[in-house]
């Protein structure tokens, strides 16, 4: 039976980019599946596994979810039912309990913490280009085939503060560490664009596809 993969659509994030992962991580790895892109609550419930990308502010990507009829409810009740998840940048804020970019606004609150300006000195803002991950090895299922040091690409001004450490799987250091990846029960996410990150990004999308939390 083929894996059926939702790639929600809600008009932010890199939607074609990420889809187009997927198919390749699903080739490469011998998994048949069925990586859709769409905004419909329906078939959202019918997906086996969701992904959400997003770019742009978390206020913005909050309301564009909200604002398709249906849709961020059917997001919650699959996933609360224990469908995999994989949140892409602000996809991966989105999971937080709020973000304070531009103003306060609720996230899904299924992770502790907020997501706030980085405070970097003197770098610049946003975070952007290629950073070492760091992570202890056999932290995560998705970060199987990785090693302490694979690069990633990262493009952001804000990030993850005040996160739990048994729910941040791997980090970044930017003026000062920058959580990187985050995961708990059937919830995961990266603040990294894995759709851009070559490699690394193929290898995480691949063991998500073969994820059964």
């Amino acid at each position: 039976m083929s894996l059926r993969v939702a790639v929600v659509d809600y008009q932010s994030g890199n939607l074609a980019s990420a889809a187009r992962g997927l198919q390749l991580a699903a080739l490469r790895n011998g998994i048949t599946a069925d990586i859709f892109i769409t905004s419909q609550p329906e078939e959202l419930r019918r997906a086996d596994k969701i992904v959400l990308p997003g770019q742009g502010a978390f206020a913005d990507c909050a309301a564009g979810l909200a604002s398709v009829d249906g849709l961020e409810a059917a997001l919650l009740e699959s996933v609360t039912a224990g469908a995999p998840f994989l949140g892409i940048c602000v996809g991966m804020q989105l999971m937080a309990e709020r973000g304070l970019e531009h103003a306060v606004t609720p996230g899904f609150g299924w992770i502790h913490g907020e997501i706030a300006k980085m405070q970097v000195g003197t770098q610049r803002l946003p975070h952007m280009g290629w950073n070492e991950l760091q992570f202890e090895p056999g932290a995560h299922k998705l970060l199987e085939g990785l090693h302490p040091g694979d690069h990633a690409y990262f493009v952001h001004s804000y990030a993850l503060s005040a996160g739990r450490p048994e729910e941040i799987i791997a980090t970044t250091d930017y003026s000062g560490e920058i959580v990187a990846m985050v995961a708990k029960d059937n919830w995961a996410g990266t603040q990294f664009h894995a759709e851009k990150s070559q490699e690394v990004g193929l290898t995480i999308l691949g063991n998500f596809l073969s994820w059964s939390p």
